[in-house]
């Protein structure tokens, strides 16, 4: 993310990019696709990225690089999404942090490179530099193994069936570099770049509604309830409507970031209070960072996929003192707000 300032708001879209510049080493900010860890060790394991109600595991969602201007320990910060894509439930969200100095165990102190590497292939790194082994489905940590060539590495046992009826049945014991053999397991998300711009902070003139065109038979409708849906649908209103204003500039922005802002809420219902975002366990109050929008689905595809994954917005709040619990990734908190249906 750009350094912007206090109480700017910075949109992210979604635009194709190369396999290389969704690497690690780039510290990009990406959709779907498989995770780029930021750091090598202590990565969330399968117990962590498994869904609370259904127990399937998860889908990596996004990944946002979020650095903090002034914080050594937090040079390079990055925050990743998952969710559950399991059509019967579509329940399970979770973000992690992870955040390293700039001189780690893992990358090189110098910026990275703006040019495309000599070797630029497409097959999935599925080792890290820390030597941790990933589920050749998902791009997780893999700590189980296929039982015939010990070489190919999983999170589950769901995803190991998967793969090995999708090919690695075939190929588990005729290739040497199994990782130029790993097959489209319709599993992960279309993988996209999110390219960062600040907000405008020209707003687009609001259309005020003619009440006159709201028309209806009411006389069956006692006046109380009038007035009840009233107040309701007014609010309803008021808060779509500055939902939609914000965003008509930019209609196809995937994500807004603004650390310790006020997120803009779809909606009226399940709204959060401060009681209902716990803090982090280092003590620390918990703040909003950045929220997906309902835009995103679009670019997921989830229902060509057979899948129904779905939301109004996903706020994501982190640890207001961003606090580094060694080298390995730390769970935030993602409050979902759906779309409330009309009366």
């Amino acid at each position: 993310m750009a350094a912007a300032g206090a109480g700017a708001v910075e949109l992210g879209f979604a635009e194709a990019a190369p396999a290389w510049r969704l690497r690690s080493e780039q510290f990009p900010s990406k959709v779907g696709g498989r995770p780029a860890w930021l750091g090598a060790a202590g990565l969330p394991g399968p117990a962590e990225l498994s869904c609370a109600r259904c127990g399937r595991p998860l889908a990596f969602v996004l990944q946002l690089y979020a650095p903090l201007p002034g914080r050594a320990d937090a040079f390079h910060r990055a925050l990743f999404l998952f969710c559950c894509r399991a059509p019967a439930c579509c329940a399970g969200l979770r973000v992690f942090r992870n955040q390293l100095p700039r001189k780690n165990d893992f990358y090189s102190y110098e910026p990275p490179s703006e040019a495309p590497p000599p070797e630029t292939g497409e097959s999935p790194c599925l080792q890290l530099h820390s030597g941790a082994h990933l589920c050749r489905v998902c791009g997780c940590l893999g700590p189980k193994t296929c039982s015939r060539c010990h070489k190919a590495h999983y999170c589950s046992k769901e995803h190991q069936t998967l793969d090995w009826r999708l090919g690695h049945k075939q190929a588990c014991t005729k290739s040497d570099n199994l990782d130029n053999t790993v097959p489209d397991h319709n599993f992960l998300f279309p993988e996209f770049e999110i390219v960062i711009e600040t907000e405008d902070e020209i707003t687009p003139e609001v259309v005020e509604t003619d009440e006159s065109e709201i028309t209806g038979s009411m006389g069956a409708v006692p006046e109380e309830e009038l007035d009840s849906m009233a107040k309701h649908e007014s609010r309803e209103d008021k808060i779509f409507r500055k939902f939609k204003t914000k965003i008509a500039l930019e209609p196809e922005q995937i994500l807004r970031y603004g650390r310790g802002i006020a997120p803009i809420w779809i909606s009226g219902e399940n709204i959060p209070q401060e009681k209902d975002i716990p803090d982090c366990p280092c003590g620390a109050k918990r703040i909003f960072e950045f929220q997906v929008m309902p835009q995103l689905l679009n670019y997921l595809k989830a229902d060509t996929l057979g899948r129904s994954v779905d939301w109004g917005v996903l706020a994501v709040f982190t640890c207001a003192e961003s606090c580094r619990r060694g080298t390995g990734y730390t769970e935030e908190f993602v409050w979902k707000q759906d779309v409330t249906d009309a009366p």
